[in-house]
């Protein structure tokens, strides 16, 4: 089944597995630590579901990061169909280029200079610094990630969501309600 996915309202009725796995949207958040040291967190969120399979901070990132942190999470929650990016660096590298086109990916590249093509995550990525990045002092990069996983699980597990039914988004990638898979 290809969904084409442009939603403005409620989901109603999809297949799970075509809809979960079928395009994820992807963008980076800057933070810093409360020394002053720069973070940079990968966000990636499923635009039908919602569901954040990863939030993954760290100092500095280059492509070959971003492909390590998608492997990671692709091995449990399987490949999508389009990853929706920018045009940062991390995303038009050949280390992603590959990987994407080895794993049957395609890369959707928003137009320079339009974050509104991306909107998915540009609005997932104002929620996650009204909510969790402004909410809290990270100490240590260790400090951040446990953090920001708590806080990610709330939002896929707990917090309910307007446009997909006021539902969790656990609920629509796993019927059974169990807690998310780790990052």
């Amino acid at each position: 089944m290809n969904v084409t996915v442009k939603q403005h309202g409620n989901i109603v009725g999809c297949e799970l597995e075509a809809a979960v796995i079928g395009t994820w949207a992807m963008d980076f958040v800057h933070d810093q630590l409360a020394t002053g040291k720069k973070l940079r967190v990968l966000t990636v969120v499923d635009t039908f579901s919602r569901y954040v399979p990863v939030l993954d901070p760290r100092h500095s990132y280059r492509g070959e990061d971003v492909v390590q942190t998608l492997e990671r999470v692709c091995q449990k929650a399987g490949y999508p169909k389009t990853i929706r990016v920018d045009q940062g660096t991390e995303f038009v590298s050949r280390d992603l280029d590959l990987r994407a086109y080895s794993k049957g990916v395609t890369l959707d590249f928003s137009r320079p200079g339009k974050p509104t093509d991306n909107a998915f995550i540009e609005a997932f990525n104002g929620r996650f610094r009204a909510e969790c990045l402004n909410q809290h002092w990270f100490l240590t990069l260790a400090d951040a990630r446990e953090k920001m996983e708590d806080w990610r699980r709330y939002y896929n597990e707990e917090r309910p969501h307007g446009a997909i039914g006021n539902k969790v988004p656990i609920s629509l990638v796993n019927s059974g309600g169990a807690t998310s898979p780790p990052p």
